[in-house]
C-alpha cells in the first residue's frame, strides 16, 4: 500500500474567485494538482503545500491510560 500524502491548495477559479485551504491527499504534488483541477476545471493553481500532521503529544494512548488508572488506584 503507497503512503498518501495531504496538500494544501490556494487557486483561482475560472470564474477569478480565489478559493483557500482545500486539502487534497494523493501519492505526490502531481496526483494532487491532477485532482484539484479534476474538480476544479480550468483553474490556476496559486499555491501548493506539502501538508505534515500536527503531532502535539496531547493524544493518549492505552499505556497512558493504564498508569492514569493506576496512579489513581494507588492514592485511594
Amino acid at each position: 500500500m503507497t503512503e498518501m500524502t495531504k496538500f494544501g491548495f490556494r487557486i483561482k477559479t475560472r470564474g477569478g474567485m480565489v478559493v483557500e485551504n482545500l486539502v487534497v491527499q494523493a501519492r505526490d504534488q502531481s496526483g494532487a494538482e491532477t485532482r484539484i483541477r479534476q474538480i476544479y476545471q480550468h483553474c490556476e493553481i496559486l499555491e501548493c503545500n506539502t501538508l505534515t500532521p500536527d503531532f502535539r503529544g496531547d493524544g493518549v494512548d492505552l499505556e497512558s491510560m493504564i498508569s492514569l488508572i493506576s496512579k489513581q488506584e494507588e492514592s485511594r
